[in-house]
């Protein structure tokens, strides 16, 4: 007997200039992910395997090495359940993957749900969260694809993951003002925390804190007016800015062609920028991709709406 479930999770942009490690904003850009397995237990994983379409199809796992289906197994082994004897997996991406939008957020959190509808759904969010987190290694990307919207998140006292949803203005939820930008050069996230200091200045932390408070302001009031100040960054952006090839070009394209403010996409290389004016900012996309063509460079580009719900089953 087999069963087969369905996950569909949301791309999400992590840090939004200021909020590092904390702010998250879940995207309308879809990976959808189908299960079926197969209910006989078999104490280990007999035929565990993965098809992939979209991004990533040429190089990611076909087998239980795949993100999805280790997120799916530990579950289970969390649970002390026995796994499958077969796990089919077929991904279909259109996030692209290691571009700053949260691919591997997206593959964990499709393989924790997917797990847990098919033993009943013994787990809550937050042991759902927990775990996520635990196998994604952070929890601003994992936050935002589970619950959807604007998010804060952060360990808490105990050491467990703590997940705040917080406003947007009704006007920002249902246009696609948000263009998105992903080169294909290859920065991984490891590099990227690589570049960033062991400790910052005082006055540093404190600049951060006061545009953390003004794009929360802007976000919630739709005060794009504010945006550009609010998403002013010391602690990461000024480090990773320069591992992106022409990324200055890049900013000044957006800006040009009518963004009011740029910020990097988690720790890169995707670029997001925030245009609340237009119901569409695909102009702002495409100029952020030409700008990028025009040093060579190939990408890709979106003009998104914020995805107010997260994963779905």
């Amino acid at each position: 007997m087999s069963r087969r479930i369905v996950v569909r999770v949301p791309a999400t942009t992590a840090n939004l200039g200021p909020g590092f490690d904390v702010l998250g904003l879940a995207l309308d850009l879809w990976n959808e992910v189908a299960f079926t397995v197969e209910e006989e237990a078999a104490g280990a994983p007999g035929r565990w395997e993965a098809v992939n379409e979209g991004f990533g199809a040429a190089h990611l796992p076909t087998d239980a090495a795949h993100l999805a289906l280790r997120a799916f197994r530990a579950v289970f082994e969390r649970l002390g359940r026995p796994l499958p004897a077969r796990v089919y997996l077929h991904a279909r991406n259109a996030i692209p993957v290691a571009s700053g939008l949260g691919s591997s957020a997206a593959a964990v959190v499709a393989g924790v749900l997917a797990a847990n509808a098919a033993l009943g759904e013994p787990m809550a969010v937050p042991a759902l969260l927990a775990l996520a987190t635990a196998l994604e290694g952070h929890p601003d990307n994992v936050v935002p694809a589970l619950l959807g919207g604007l998010t804060a998140a952060w360990m808490g006292q105990g050491g467990a993951p703590q997940a705040l949803a917080l406003p947007l203005a009704p006007a920002w939820q249902d246009r696609a003002w948000l263009a998105v930008a992903v080169p294909q050069v290859a920065l991984r996230t490891v590099e990227a925390r690589r570049a960033l200091p062991a400790q910052v200045p005082h006055a540093d932390a404190v600049f951060n804190l006061s545009r953390l408070a003004v794009l929360l302001e802007a976000l919630r009031l739709g005060r794009e007016d504010w945006l550009a100040e609010g998403v002013e960054d010391r602690l990461h952006q000024p480090y990773r800015w320069p591992l992106l090839p022409g990324a200055e070009a890049v900013r000044r394209a957006a800006l040009e062609a009518g963004a009011v403010a740029v910020a990097l996409s988690g720790a890169g290389p995707g670029v997001v920028a925030f245009a609340p004016q237009m119901d569409d900012a695909t102009p702002v996309a495409d100029a952020m991709v030409a700008a990028w063509r025009e040093q060579g460079v190939a990408a890709r580009g979106w003009a998104l709406r914020p995805a107010m719900t997260g994963a779905q089953v």
